[in-house]
């Protein structure tokens, strides 16, 4: 009785404070269930429809069209946005304005917002025009920048970023050859810094079959790329899925596979291309079709309506689970009913696109409809962690101008129920109590959503004071 009365107490000071603000959803509400032995939970998700539509824009310098792609590295969410903050400095002709990139970081685990960085180019603001489109990481924790290049532009920078400060340092100047084309994203494999891994970087040109690519070796001399295709730094493709398309169209982006064998690890030799007018279809270095949504039968495509991938969406990334292989991919912009939202799959035997089996779709019930102004990327980042003693994948997912989110997928994950249908059971254990009042208490003063199953008690998409208010309700008999 005392601990209840406590618990009012408490409930009661926060309402006449932090509640008057409210405190908005940054969850996924969705239950996954277990498929295979394999589960899936939320950790955290911030995103137009459950988060609001209007407060993602207004609360976030990150729900930006100019914050296009994000990465996953160490346990930190890196989001690259573009122009992001006007910076006014003398100049030899009066005052100098710059729109310089910014990069802002969340705890991978919890969603926090950490402090931003501003990114530097040899001591100045970065303001280079869309100069950080792209962001990732090799596979010995550097992470990456790189600009969106004009048809005009021969050459193509890339930058490692101090991770601490925000300084760029330029770490290759890949030249296009006789081809000269857009590029907007770009992926690379190996070790940037040539000191553990031979690098091998790619980028597919816009509205043309050509795709650039460039290699260098451990230990090679860092101003020294080579072309990745037999010596030429690019490639006419010539094979596409749908079959009927004859380029990449606007915004491609590509995804470097991992070498089975030791020795070609980092080799490259393997990618995933994703078009406007396409979808992720795996191919080798000699630019013919290995794999992809083309080997999936008439049969599987008719049990599963949702396996196949729109065209306008551009996401892929693989993980493992001990000898499963998956992949996880967009499958929809904002095009209702499946707005931003992500699979799942397992891949068939061999590593095939054929038979596999999707688990799960997600967010469940979409992320958002809101156009991005027709980007196509989705960015995908799968790592790795331990749950219940057991690996598990962390799959990060971003969609500019509409939300981001972390999932975690394994054998010793623990599920999320998802909604409950038991009204005032906050806590999901199947009965109504002065707990379910203390989980909302936590949220609301701690940030704490570790107790939380069904927090949006009257369905407004918040978790404020009315949802205490209805589970006193239930506990008081009145509702």
């Amino acid at each position: 009785m005392k601990k209840f009365l406590l618990v009012l107490t408490l409930v009661s000071i926060t309402c006449s404070s932090a509640l008057a603000a409210g405190q908005l959803l940054k969850k996924d509400p969705n239950g996954y269930e277990t498929v295979n032995g394999i589960s899936m939970r939320n950790l955290w998700l911030l995103d137009r429809f459950h988060y609001g539509v209007n407060e993602l824009q207004t609360d976030f310098e990150w729900c930006n069209t100019k914050a296009r792609t994000a990465v996953l590295q160490d346990g930190i969410v890196y989001v690259a946005r573009s122009e992001a903050k006007q910076i006014i400095r003398p100049g030899a002709n009066g005052n100098d304005t710059i729109m310089a990139a910014m990069i802002y970081r969340f705890d991978a685990m919890t969603g926090e917002e950490m402090a931003p960085l501003d990114v530097t180019l040899n001591g100045e603001p970065y303001g280079a025009f869309l100069g950080a489109n792209s962001i990732g990481k090799d596979n010995f924790g550097h992470v990456w920048v790189a600009p969106y290049t004009s048809e005009q532009t021969a050459n193509v920078p890339l930058y490692q970023v101090n991770i601490e400060t925000g300084e760029l340092t330029l770490v290759a100047t890949l030249n296009k050859g006789d081809v000269i084309a857009r590029t907007d994203y770009l992926d690379l494999v190996g070790d940037i810094t040539l000191e553990e891994a031979e690098c091998n970087v790619m980028t597919p040109g816009s509205q043309v079959p050509t795709v650039y690519a460039w290699h260098n070796d451990q230990g090679g001399d860092a101003d020294t790329w080579d072309g990745f295709f037999s010596g030429d730094p690019y490639m006419d493709f010539t094979e596409f899925y749908p079959e009927s398309q004859t380029q990449w169209g606007y915004a491609p982006a590509c995804r470097f596979v991992l070498g089975e064998d030791e020795d070609y690890r980092y080799s490259g030799e393997n990618f995933y291309i994703d078009g406007f007018t396409t979808v992720p279809t795996l191919y080798s270095m000699d630019g013919t079709i290995v794999d992809g949504f083309g080997s999936l039968s008439q049969e599987e495509m008719a049990a599963d309506s949702l396996l196949m991938p729109k065209v306008g969406t551009n996401g892929i990334a693989e993980f493992k689970l001990g000898d499963r292989n998956f992949i996880v991919y967009s499958i929809a912009q904002y095009d209702a009913p499946n707005s931003c939202q992500v699979n799942i799959c397992e891949l068939g035997e061999g590593m095939s696109f054929s038979g596999m089996q999707r688990y799960w779709t997600f967010p469940a019930d979409g992320q958002g409809q809101t156009s991005d102004s027709g980007l196509r990327i989705h960015p995908i980042t799968a790592d790795y962690t331990t749950e219940n003693g057991k690996e598990a994948a962390l799959i990060f997912e971003f969609k500019c101008f509409n939300g981001m989110g972390v999932y975690i997928v394994g054998e010793g994950v623990v599920p999320d129920q998802g909604t409950v249908a038991i009204p005032g059971d906050v806590n999901g254990d199947g009965s109504v109590t002065a707990a379910d009042v203390t989980a909302l208490y936590d949220v609301l003063l701690n940030n704490d959503f570790s107790n939380v199953v069904n927090g949006d008690q009257n369905g407004d998409g918040n978790i404020t004071s009315a949802d205490v208010t209805s589970v006193y309700g239930v506990i008081l008999g009145n509702n």
